[in-house]
């Protein structure tokens, strides 16, 4: 399963909750455009079932799929993934900068 990023990563919420537009697509399928709720105490992500229904996921994947109530959830390991750290002080999602070991 392919993350799309969107040129508009976060919307910051009165709140101090983050989210991030995302598309998310199959390698060689349809897409669908989901607004996660950045979780940075969260290991994993979680795909609403509609998401994942209409993009026809039935084998396991990093992602938890999730029940027909929850919402879209983006863990720690998805931004990893993604090169994607979130700030929270600017409560935003930055690109994550690469330490070389020496």
């Amino acid at each position: 399963m392919y993350r799309h990023v969107r040129s508009e990563l976060t919307l910051p919420h009165p709140m101090g909750l983050v989210y991030a537009d995302l598309e998310v697509r199959r390698e060689r399928g349809p897409s669908c455009n989901v607004r996660f709720l950045v979780d940075s105490g969260a290991t994993l992500s979680v795909l609403p079932w509609q998401v994942w229904h209409t993009l026809g996921i039935d084998a396991p994947s990093p992602v938890v799929l999730g029940q027909r109530r929850d919402t879209a959830l983006l863990g720690t390991l998805t931004l990893e993934a993604l090169g994607l750290v979130l700030n929270p002080f600017e409560r935003t999602l930055r690109p994550m900068r690469m330490m070389l070991a020496s």
